[in-house]
């Protein structure tokens, strides 16, 4: 399974995932609905907030971790304040996304699916964002960079930080 991470939650975050676990305990099937809440109370699912929900549920932890790994909304790792998703579909494959995502993993020094260290971004693939007429295809947040080089990288990387910096 997932090994130890650096969770830190508050005493107010537990006890809103609790009330939910409270809330929904009593409705068949309920899982779901109580791993997308955590998700949004935690902004994602670390072990810890898994063994909650199962011992909360009364279910097994291996039941909860197969649902949480089985379904791509779910992340088992911090997501950054900027959350890049570089488009792997075909249309953007076959123009070079993959050389952009490789320019992004080297420029912020992290792997896809990790968060950088200051927690400013994530990196994470997908199949298609149906933009493929701009293809290769990045999106930082919800904006949307087409037709990238991996030379274009480093500045619009460098506008996310410039513009934390100045806040």
């Amino acid at each position: 399974m997932n090994k130890k991470s650096d969770f830190h939650a508050s005493a107010e975050q537990i006890n809103k995932l609790k009330t939910v676990i409270e809330e929904s305990r009593s409705v068949k099937g309920c899982l779901m609905h109580v791993l997308q809440e955590a998700q949004t109370i935690f902004g994602y699912l670390p072990i810890e907030v898994q063994t909650i929900i199962a011992e909360g549920l009364g279910i097994s932890l291996s039941e909860v971790y197969g649902v949480a790994t089985f379904y791509s909304q779910f992340s088992l790792t911090p997501k950054g304040k900027h959350r890049i998703s570089i488009c792997l579909g075909t249309a953007c494959y076959v123009k070079g996304s993959d050389k952009i995502l490789e320019e992004v993993q080297k420029v912020l020094g992290i792997a896809c699916g990790e968060c950088t260290e200051d927690g400013l971004f994530s990196i994470d693939s997908c199949r298609c964002v149906g933009a493929c007429g701009l293809a290769p295809v990045m999106m930082i947040d919800n904006d949307v960079y087409g037709k990238l080089k991996p030379e274009m990288v480093k500045d619009i990387l460098k506008k996310y930080t410039d513009k934390e910096a100045n806040k």
